[in-house]
């Protein structure tokens, strides 16, 4: 309901009702919502109006009127608070609400806490830890309790028969592993932990590239977006000047509807441009670990431009020093050893090592009697050859993959080198010699057509030209970032 002031702009001025008291009437008829429209008219009469019906009412009469329609439509003050807390509880109406931009680095720390694939990796180090446990455990000693020579089938021991007597009895069996099996379980399992925090360290290290190149790709497809919607809003303009000049008769109407094409050109590469952010931002979205992607979700900041400090060799030194993997290889060399330690140890035969207490229930007396045992198996065919013949060639695989893995890493070194090489000369260049020549080219195109001197031919041409220019700028500008992370990787730079 709105109040609609008199013709002369002023609230009444009668002596038996002040002011205040119409401000109040405004208020009540605001807070209401009869879906009419009052009228503060001099003399104290208000008219209510809805639609083509007009009633007259006086002012109490009409006060105590919206007094009872606000009572109506008001709802109960507990009915508000709980739609409020509903509100500020869902996590759903919170999220919608979640319009605050992501840096870089608050994408790879969500990553790194909440990527699937990663978490799942993480179990490994659980694993690691399960065998370490199960490889510090002893062999279970052996208790038998047993009896014999028990009347149980008729017979029993008599003068007679002289069978018998039953007899009781415990015994205790110990393995006595020799070899240092457990020292060399031990070291082995230990080995295997480290190779497992160096492979969980690695995928760390790929996620954070591939998060990184996904924040990139959203920063470029923004940029693009840009430049889509900036010749939109130029062409427009150019439509409206061409429309102008079709009405005075300086262009012809196909010269127009040639413009109004370009122009639909230009909306659907905005339309295309703003399909891409959408998936560009779902797939960052998704290695952040965030199962269902926000629309409102968007990212902020600005494409790395650093120059490296470091020369190749240097950088080699670095990867050599700080690679997840290749330190990942190297402890797996050591547990290779460790585990070919441990097949010999187990080529060793144990010792089974007893003792035992007897009692002896015949006619005569009783009778106590201890045994002692030593057993152990003779090792004339079985001397654990195998598994010692495969942990040999296990390290020597090993030790040949560490060769393999260390030239991937050059050569990955290189490509990112030169792709980083690539970018800044590139970006050099457009940078010195094509950005000012094709803004310069494209502002004069726009102008002579616009004053006809220029045709329309011409005038695609140059922003044809301007377009390709700024988008290789952005693409240039992006394939350096990606550089700079390519390299930080490959040298494992951050990587934990």
């Amino acid at each position: 309901m709105n109040l609609i002031p008199p013709a002369s702009g002023r609230l009444c001025r009668n002596k038996t009702q002040s002011n205040r008291n119409v401000r109040e009437l405004e208020r009540f008829a605001i807070a209401c919502t009869v879906g009419a429209d009052l009228c503060v008219c001099p003399g104290l009469v208000l008219h209510a109006t809805t639609g083509a019906d007009t009633q007259v009412y006086p002012y109490t009469d009409l006060q105590t009127a919206l007094i009872e329609e606000r009572k109506r439509f008001a709802a109960p003050g507990f009915v508000l608070a709980l739609l409020l807390a509903v509100i500020i509880n869902n996590p759903v109406a919170a999220q919608s609400q979640q319009t605050t931009p992501v840096t870089i680095n608050q994408c790879v720390r969500e990553a790194v806490e909440r990527n699937l694939s990663l978490l799942a990796e993480r179990y490994n180090l659980s694993l690691a830890d399960a065998s370490v446990i199960t490889a510090g455990l002893r062999p279970n000693p052996v208790l038998s309790v047993y009896t014999d020579l028990q009347p149980l089938l008729g017979n029993g021991a008599t003068e007679l028969n002289q069978t018998g007597p039953p007899e009781y009895g415990i015994r205790a069996d110990f393995v006595w592993e020799r070899g240092q099996k457990r020292r060399h379980r031990i070291e082995a399992a230990e080995q295997e932990k480290a190779v497992a925090r160096w492979q969980l360290l690695n995928a760390t290290r790929a996620l954070a590239l591939d998060v990184q190149n996904a924040f990139v790709e959203v920063l470029l497809v923004k940029e693009t977006l840009a430049l889509a919607e900036r010749n939109q809003d130029s062409f427009h303009r150019i439509v409206e000047v061409s429309k102008e000049r079709v009405r005075v008769g300086d262009l012809a109407q196909v010269e127009l509807v040639r413009t109004q094409l370009a122009e639909l050109q230009f909306n659907n590469a905005v339309i295309q441009s703003q399909s891409r952010l959408r998936i560009a931002k779902q797939r960052l979205q998704l290695l952040m670990g965030r199962a269902t992607p926000s629309d409102l979700f968007d990212v902020v900041g600005e494409m790395r431009r650093e120059l490296l400090p470091f020369t190749l060799d240097e950088l080699w030194r670095q990867a050599l020093a700080r690679r997840p993997d290749y330190q990942g290889i190297l402890r797996d060399q050591a547990r290779s050893v460790a585990e070919l330690r441990l097949q010999i140890a187990q080529g060793k035969v144990d010792y089974v090592i007893g003792a035992e207490y007897r009692r002896q229930q015949g006619l005569a007396g009783t009778g106590n009697s201890l045994g002692f045992f030593f057993s152990a198996p003779l090792p004339l065919f079985n001397r654990n050859q195998g598994e010692i013949a495969r942990a040999g060639r296990e390290r020597q695989q090993i030790e040949a993959r560490t060769r393999a893995l260390e030239a991937e890493m050059r050569g990955e070194l290189d490509a990112a080198w030169q792709s980083y090489d690539t970018a800044r000369s590139l970006l050099t260049r457009i940078e010195g010699e094509m950005l000012d020549k094709a803004r310069r080219v494209l502002a004069s195109m726009e102008y002579s057509y616009r004053v006809g001197e220029a045709s329309l031919i011409e005038l695609l041409d140059a922003q044809r030209a301007f377009n390709d220019t700024m988008q290789g700028y952005n693409e240039a500008r992006a394939e350096y970032a990606r550089g700079l992370y390519l390299i930080d990787s490959v040298t494992g730079k951050d990587a934990w």
